[in-house]
């Protein structure tokens, strides 16, 4: 469908979601600088700048599945898409590397902080760490098993094979949710709660935001699943699906990280619970 236009470049009829995106962003920050300091029109504003990206969400994705159908993803601007993605991830590589920064902060130099972990590390109020070969172990075989299944999914649409494409997506999506199920599972039962020193505090942060990512991603799956029912995608378009795969495999790529830094090293020689 790509070429039906007269011209390569990502021209466009003015649009008003960019506009409502960044009023709803504004909305949603504020409210939750007003929920932070208990104020009682928090719940208000946040309600309206969630609303708001909701419907920025599916209005704004809407169009751009439009624009594709129509003709506007010429090879030049499906060429420019990926580097925004690419630089998106690259984006998302950065934020986790903070959070490692500051694990490997807290572990290699406990000293340091030796008024508030005992100068050990794990910190003295830790009396047991999550054993990584337990949960933390089975949630790894279910997210490499997850990459496996998206990478089918990718060559099966590239060689036209839709059931293959939707058995793919179905079994990624469903590995994906139990992962995040067994996340909630294990935060559940922690020996340790989040806060109060350095440990539970950088552990809770680095996984949470990962289990965010995964959530993210899960629904990302999804909505390339439910447009695949609907005969999107096709083995030379198909950039909405690409997009998806690639932060699949960063998700990946980031709990293997979580896996072997936190979980393993990060726990070393302390017990397990």
């Amino acid at each position: 469908m790509a070429g039906n236009v007269n011209h390569e470049y990502h021209i466009l009829e003015p649009d008003i979601w960019p506009f409502v995106a960044s009023v709803s962003a504004l909305t949603f920050t504020s409210g939750l600088v007003l929920y932070m300091h208990e104020m009682t029109s928090a719940h208000l504003v946040l309600g309206l700048g969630i609303a708001g990206l909701i419907a920025t969400f599916f209005g704004w994705f809407a169009k751009i599945v439009k624009e594709a159908e129509r003709g506007d993803h010429t090879p030049i601007v499906q060429l420019h898409m990926r580097y925004g993605m690419i630089l998106f991830i690259a984006s998302e590589v950065m934020f986790f590397v903070g959070w490692f920064w500051s694990w490997f902060d807290f572990a290699l130099f406990p000293s340091e902080l030796s008024d508030v972990v005992g100068g050990t590390f794990p910190p003295a109020a830790i009396e047991y760490v999550i054993d990584p070969f337990s949960l933390p172990l089975l949630n790894t075989l279910i997210l490499l098993c997850s990459g496996t299944t998206v990478t089918w999914a990718h060559h099966s649409l590239i060689h036209g094979d839709r059931e293959g494409l939707k058995k793919g997506l179905w079994l990624t999506i469903l590995l994906g949710a139990v992962f995040t199920a067994i996340q909630a599972y294990e935060y559940a039962a922690a020996p340790f709660a989040f806060g109060g020193n350095t440990y539970s505090s950088a552990f809770y942060m680095a996984t949470g935001f990962h289990g965010f990512h995964v959530l993210v991603g899960t629904i990302f799956l999804i909505v390339c699943l439910v447009r695949t029912y609907k005969g999107h995608f096709t083995p030379r378009q198909h950039f909405g699906f690409e997009a998806a795969a690639w932060y699949w495999h960063f998700v990946d790529v980031v709990w293997l990280f979580l896996f072997i830094v936190v979980y393993i090293w990060g726990g070393w020689g302390a017990a397990v619970h």
